[in-house]
């Protein structure tokens, strides 16, 4: 099934219209496969007819049919566990210090997916209960796609997802089995995460300022101006102490000023402090 250039082009201006993420060339070849199931569920044979209907019809519903196919949801538990290792020890160790009399820590997944990501930090502190006991730790992972948080919010995974990162200890430990080869992820976690449906370029969801903030693997898919308006985003969510985390193919160097390299923990980045006079000029 071929997608000529036109309907290409729509496709792509419609995700990022409703995304911010762009549909490069040399990932066009999504198209035909993403959107294949939805044409069948609807009756429509060709992606030409799938654009041609999108243009024809003010179908809010097939809009946002094709932008949930298009979206890239992959994520799995504990992925770049290296990386997550940095995160929750030494940084974490580092936060920890520095919030010993607030006792409260805000962590934000921007681009949660299905929410693994959150899940996985998460399991984290529940599994370091004693050490964590009388604070307040306050996760929320949001994401642009619907179904996405709508299965983060029950937690049900295929056997496939769950065992993507985890051991069999923790998932026999922080999952029940379902019929049908699912499993869904114990109460307790489920109650110590929150999801909500919101763009990376949108506002930041409502904390007093987040201590963690992971933003993986989603930045790539930004043209460079949408990219230094989520960095923005970012750095206005983030403490002035905060720890970033970024995917493995990205970066902040030549993007943004905001946030600078760990020295002490090499693939994170911290929130650089705003100096006095930047902030006169921008109030």
């Amino acid at each position: 099934m071929q997608v000529s250039d036109a309907s290409s082009r729509i496709l792509a201006g419609l995700l990022e219209a409703r995304t911010g993420q762009q549909l490069t060339m040399s990932r066009r070849w999504r198209i035909e496969t993403a959107l294949q199931p939805l044409m069948r569920e609807r009756g429509i044979g060709s992606l030409d007819g799938l654009v041609a209907a999108l243009v024809a019809r003010s179908d809010e519903s097939l809009a946002e049919a094709v932008v949930e196919a298009l979206l890239n949801n992959e994520t799995f538990f504990y992925r770049d566990r290296q990386a997550f290792e940095l995160l929750l020890g030494p940084a974490l160790r580092r936060l920890e210090a520095a919030r010993r009399r607030e006792r409260r820590l805000a962590i934000w997944c921007a681009g949660c997916s299905t929410g693994q990501e959150a899940y996985s930090i998460a399991m984290h502190f529940a599994e370091q209960k004693a050490r964590w006991s009388g604070w307040t730790i306050d996760i929320i992972g949001t994401d642009v796609s619907r179904s996405a948080v709508e299965q983060a919010k029950s937690g049900v995974y295929s056997q496939f997802e769950v065992q993507r990162g985890l051991g069999v200890m923790q998932m026999m430990r922080w999952f029940e089995e379902l019929p049908g080869a699912a499993w869904r992820i114990a109460p307790d976690l489920r109650r110590a995460v929150r999801f909500e449906i919101a763009s990376l370029v949108g506002p930041a969801p409502p904390a007093e300022k987040f201590d963690i903030i992971l933003c993986r693997n989603v930045l790539l898919y930004f043209s460079t101006e949408v990219r230094r308006t989520a960095f923005a985003r970012l750095a206005s969510a983030a403490a002035d102490d905060g720890a970033l985390m970024l995917g493995a193919g990205e970066t902040v160097i030549g993007q943004t000023d905001a946030f600078a390299s760990d020295p002490e923990c090499r693939g994170l980045y911290l929130r650089v402090p705003e100096r006095p006079e930047r902030r006169r000029a921008a109030s």
